[in-house]
């Protein structure tokens, strides 16, 4: 089984890649499937992945096959073979 990532914006130049394919044993929730892509692309840690929250949220926005977590379940939302999930990177500003 196999899950398409893609990132867009600043998470595509921090991580030098436009998309990855992770493997997977079995369908997992977004939030383990997040580890897996921090473990492989450790350099996207500290852009994708906010210190205080651990959580991805605050930093990107989330695509599963083209709809946005929040209408879904949340990082719980399980994904499945030849699902695609996009990450898009939230600007933040002062």
């Amino acid at each position: 089984m196999a899950v398409t990532v893609k990132f867009i914006g600043t998470l595509r130049g921090i991580s030098g890649k436009e998309k990855l394919t992770i493997e997977l044993e079995k369908e997992m929730s977004l939030s383990e499937l997040v580890k897996k892509i921090v473990e492989r692309e450790p350099k996207l840690k500290r852009a994708l992945i906010d210190p205080e929250l651990e959580d991805p949220r605050p930093n990107a926005l989330i695509l599963v096959n083209g709809r946005e977590i929040s209408v879904l379940n949340g990082l719980e939302t399980v994904v499945r073979d030849k699902d695609e999930v996009v990450f898009v990177p939230v600007i933040h500003g002062g």
